[in-house]
């Protein structure tokens, strides 16, 4: 089977980059489209305006600089690789929900990210979106950890 649209969900980190490589060589042997996203979680007592209304705020807008840069440096690295990619800056109240939207919306084939590995307390306090999109993703998921 070959992989048309792959996604590559980034959260900043240096575990979120290394699966670039990865991603790349996959991309190349399919002749595949990389789409690099990272999900701008909106809490809805905190964004509750901009949910309702579009009313943005400077918070809003910090943390869209932020991650537009976290997916510039993704992009950046897969131009370093030779693969050309798409990128999108999703906004959602769940980062895994968000995701799964989004492969649907993409039409995407494989999904390729990080796990930070956390176990026990780290993974009960901050969840695990690896674990998420393995279990509610009805198409591949490649995990690089």
């Amino acid at each position: 089977m070959a992989y048309q649209n792959i996604l590559v969900p980034v959260d900043g980190s240096e575990t979120s980059l290394s699966v670039i490589k990865h991603a790349a060589e996959l991309a190349k042997a399919f002749n595949s489209k990389i789409t690099v996203v990272q999900v701008m979680t909106l809490d809805p007592y905190i964004a509750s305006e901009y949910l309702a209304h579009g009313q943005s705020n400077m918070l809003i807008e910090r943390a869209r600089e932020f991650i537009q840069d976290n997916i510039n440096v993704a992009k950046e690295q897969f131009l370093a690789e030779g693969v050309q990619v798409e990128t999108r800056l999703l906004e959602g109240e769940n980062i895994a929900r968000t995701i799964n939207q989004a492969t649907t919306d993409l039409k995407i084939d494989l999904v390729i990210l990080s796990s930070h590995g956390r176990t026990g307390f780290q993974k009960l306090i901050m969840g695990s979106v690896a674990q998420s999109l393995l279990t509610e993703l009805q198409i591949p998921v490649l995990v690089i950890k």
